[in-house]
């Protein structure tokens, strides 16, 4: 009897956990040790990721139940006197219960559908944890809609960048899709960055196939870790190129961080911190190299230090907007 109750309390305990992790990763500004002990959490032990997944995958299935019987029962939540947070789950743990009422419960899985859209605004980061595991890291001013079917994990990055760490599935292909790129993946971890005029894919683990968007199947250059490569307006990939992960994810902890890179690609990186997008005076400019780290919370700072790095000057123009001339 010891045994038995020993067992159900250490697999209430983990579903306490499971639930604490799905409460914090549903907010905003998870910090990288945070994310880390995370991770951890997942690998202490095989019952931590089956109790994740079954509640991701029962938080997917709350279109299951109809509107009003989730808002009576979150009426229905009794107050503990937690944090606001806790009570997100109280409805999530509502959910659940009518989900194996109406016994959804055998039937959820990978075929389970979802559909959700995720964004940022200047300046936030954001994490969102997917129903099949996958998770996913929202740089500023990131916007993109998340599609599940039977057969299919479909992700449209509208804009912005996006790091995917993505759970193995061989039975449906992970496919982000950004513009004139697409990448195909089963599972793996992988960085996509759309800009006006290109996507870029970099690789930290696995292996991902990238191709333009309208390509033919077997179309497509294949990535390993540390390479990557980028998709120009007309869909034509570039050969795969090596790559740094570290310098290119370093947004995740808010750092900006610039190798030989050309200043228009800076001041264009920079931009997407700023209220208003950062100027040249003239194209040749745009052609010094700069080498140098910063806080994306802190481009003022870049802005101060651009004078003594490279023969360069600071003016503000009179819609307030800056801009960078010669000197």
């Amino acid at each position: 009897m010891m045994d038995s109750r020993a067992c159900a309390c250490g697999q209430a305990r983990v579903r306490d956990e499971a639930a604490q992790w799905f409460v914090r990763l549903q907010e905003p500004g998870l910090s990288l040790e945070q994310q880390a002990d995370f991770q951890r959490w997942l690998a202490e032990h095989p019952q931590h990721p089956h109790e994740w997944q079954v509640l991701q995958s029962l938080w997917a299935a709350a279109d299951l139940v109809p509107a009003a019987r989730l808002q009576a029962l979150c009426a229905e939540a009794p107050a503990t006197g937690k944090r606001r947070p806790w009570l997100r789950f109280a409805a999530a743990a509502a959910v659940v219960s009518v989900a194996v009422a109406l016994g959804t419960f055998s039937g959820l899985g990978p075929t389970t559908s979802y559909d959700a859209t995720f964004a940022t605004v200047l300046g936030e980061r954001r994490v969102v944890a997917l129903p099949d595991g996958s998770q996913v890291e929202l740089n500023s001013r990131s916007r993109l809609q998340v599609r599940y079917a039977n057969d299919q994990r479909l992700v449209e990055l509208e804009e912005g960048e996006a790091l995917f760490s993505v759970e193995h599935d061989s039975a449906r292909p992970f496919v982000v899709s950004a513009g004139p790129g697409k990448v195909t993946v089963t599972g793996t971890r992988f960085n996509v960055r759309r800009d006006a005029r290109q996507t870029r894919v970099a690789v930290t683990q696995g292996r991902v196939k990238v191709q333009g968007r309208q390509a033919a199947s077997d179309d497509f250059i294949t990535l390993t870790p540390g390479q990557g490569t980028h998709v120009d307006a007309q869909g034509q990939v570039a050969p795969a190129y090596a790559v740094n992960p570290e310098e290119l994810t370093a947004w995740r902890s808010g750092k900006l961080v610039f190798n030989n890179a050309r200043l228009v690609d800076v001041l264009a990186e920079v931009s997407r911190y700023r209220e208003r997008p950062l100027h040249l005076a003239s194209p040749a400019l745009g052609e010094l190299r700069l080498t140098s780290v910063f806080r994306s919370d802190d481009i003022d700072a870049l802005l101060k230090a651009l004078p003594s790095i490279l023969p360069v000057a600071v003016r503000t123009r009179a819609d307030g907007s800056q801009e960078i001339f010669s000197r």
